[in-house]
């Protein structure tokens, strides 16, 4: 009675005041691939947590939009305000992601997460392939990573902590019809960070690679053809920012698709060739 009495005199907050600090109220993190879909999705729910965000995209206008977005957000501001600065950059050019990452780093002092997401997608019919467009992917969804890993990994390195992210795809498992670009891309990234997971463990950096199924973001929108378990967004991004707490190091979704994708890996070619060739997700 007597400690009770001379907490309120001392106006003592209660334990039920107390909030537990959250996990990204004091990281830094680098999204590509901010403008839209998973890393504008992304963006926004992390900054509701309080995370200091660096955000990539080419388009600075589209950028802008978002920072303010995230400024007029009342769930950002809290004792552990998020702060957000736009770094417009191509993730295909390694000395604009660089000079990305820099800026960043000259604004909080270091980059705690990178969470490679900028990515597209192609539909080429292997009746009319056309190299340009498959380097084209490729450029963006591989090269465009490897860019963003080497911005940001000497110095999570020399520091000794880090987290690389990559936003992969089901894809990645095995090949699909008219997918050929997009499934090679997803298969090479998916390779990459497992190897880098391997190098960079044992030196203190944590590596995800999250593989989706089909979302609701400009990637599938106009789509004819049905999504199986298609995800709205939020939710999905919900998950994926679960999978980077948790520091997973393989995190595929919905697990319905998941669990059908991995069984594809495990069947005779003839059977796979004969399930897969009836069920094209792309017109």
């Amino acid at each position: 009675m007597f400690l009770a009495i001379a907490a309120c005199a001392i106006n003592i907050p209660s334990l039920r005041d107390f909030k537990p600090l959250s996990f990204w109220s004091n990281k830094i993190v680098l999204i590509t691939g901010a403008s839209s879909g998973i890393g504008r999705g992304l963006a926004l729910e992390l900054a509701r947590r309080g995370a200091k965000l660096g955000l990539v995209a080419r388009r600075r206008e589209i950028l802008d939009d978002i920072v303010q977005e995230i400024g007029a957000n009342p769930d950002a501001n809290r004792a552990h305000e998020s702060k957000v600065v736009a770094l417009p950059a191509d993730v295909q050019d390694a000395q604009s992601m660089r000079a990305a990452a820099d800026r960043l780093r000259a604004e909080f002092g270091r980059i705690d997460v990178l969470i490679a997401n900028a990515g597209i997608g192609a539909t080429n019919d292997a009746a009319e392939l056309d190299a340009a467009k498959v380097a084209n992917v490729i450029n963006v969804n591989v090269i465009g990573v490897a860019n963003s890993v080497a911005a940001v990994v000497p110095e999570m390195v020399n520091r000794g902590s880090g987290h690389l992210v990559v936003i992969s795809s089901l894809a990645a498992y095995r090949g699909l019809p008219k997918s050929a670009a997009y499934c090679a891309s997803k298969a090479a990234v998916s390779a990459m960070f497992e190897s880098l997971r391997l190098d960079l463990n044992p030196r203190g950096i944590d590596v995800t690679i999250v593989h989706p199924g089909f979302i609701k973001t400009p990637l599938t929108a106009g789509r004819q053809a049905k999504l199986p378990w298609l995800q709205e967004l939020e939710p999905a991004v919900k998950k994926i920012v679960k999978a980077i707490e948790r520091r997973k190091k393989s995190y595929a979704f919905p697990w319905q698709l998941a669990t059908i994708v991995r069984a594809g890996m495990v069947m005779p070619n003839a059977m796979y060739d004969w399930i897969a060739g009836r069920n094209s997700f792309r017109e």
